[in-house]
């Protein structure tokens, strides 16, 4: 059974979760504070295994204390329950293992412990060293923010992005997104992973390449693994051509 600790400055939002987290009879409470003072006492003596943090913290940041603990020897996995959606990208920036926002939802706290369940490696060992493994390999996550609610997409995934109407089309293996920001701010969030633009319009990952398409007046169009088609602008043949070696 995993060893929480809850970081809420308000004790009925506590007292919900603390709930909704012993339903699943896969947590143990051992602790909870409202401050960053009180929390780093605690988590220091007691070792939880994972922190459920809140943003607000009457006047303080959580995102504060995401930071301090990260520099603990035990470093727990934290889990952001908020009410604040805007400060997902820099909770994963500080590779919170996820994001939950509130009112909680019963299933979606689930999922998030089949998920830290799933690694089998949390508190001293810690869940993986992600500032260097995202950065080296391109893996990792990237929060986007869809239909009010944020979801949590494995980069690695990712086949193409694209602009739909107005809106971001972030297409995945199995899945689809619809993001708010523009492709040039996704763009930006996601470098130096292995997506590069190949199209005004498009950025692709070259770990889904599966064929390159010779198309009219020195175009290409590339097939994805999914079987998808994304075209590649005269614009960014030499890029990708110095990348993929064709």
């Amino acid at each position: 059974m995993m060893k929480a600790f809850l970081v809420d400055d308000e004790p009925l939002a506590r007292d919900e979760l603390k709930y909704l987290l012993m339903r699943t009879k896969e947590i143990e409470i051992i602790g909870e504070a409202g401050s960053i003072a009180d929390s780093l006492t605690q988590i220091n003596v007691l070792k939880p295994d994972l922190v459920f943090l809140d943003i607000d913290l009457s006047g303080d940041s959580g995102l504060e204390l995401a930071e301090r603990i990260q520099q603990m020897d035990w470093e727990p996995a934290v889990v952001f329950a908020t009410a604040y959606d805007e400060y997902a990208l820099q909770a994963f920036e500080l590779n919170a293992f996820d994001y939950l926002l509130k009112p909680f939802d019963e299933d979606r706290i689930r999922q998030t412990l089949n998920k830290i369940q799933s690694l089998k490696t949390i508190g001293a060992a810690r869940i993986a060293p992600a500032s260097q493994t995202h950065k080296e390999q391109g893996t990792g996550k990237f929060a986007v923010a869809s239909d009010e609610r944020i979801v949590l997409v494995d980069i690695s995934s990712i086949v193409y992005i694209a602009t739909d109407e107005g809106k971001t089309l972030i297409k995945t293996l199995d899945s689809e997104y619809k993001a708010a920001d523009t492709l040039t701010a996704v763009e930006k969030k996601l470098s130096p992973n292995r997506l590069v633009r190949v199209h005004r319009s498009y950025l692709v990952n070259l770990d889904h390449i599966a064929e390159i398409e010779p198309w009219f007046n020195s175009t290409y169009n590339l097939i994805m693994k999914d079987h998808s088609k994304v075209p590649v602008s005269r614009t960014y043949v030499k890029d990708l051509r110095t990348l993929i070696g064709f």
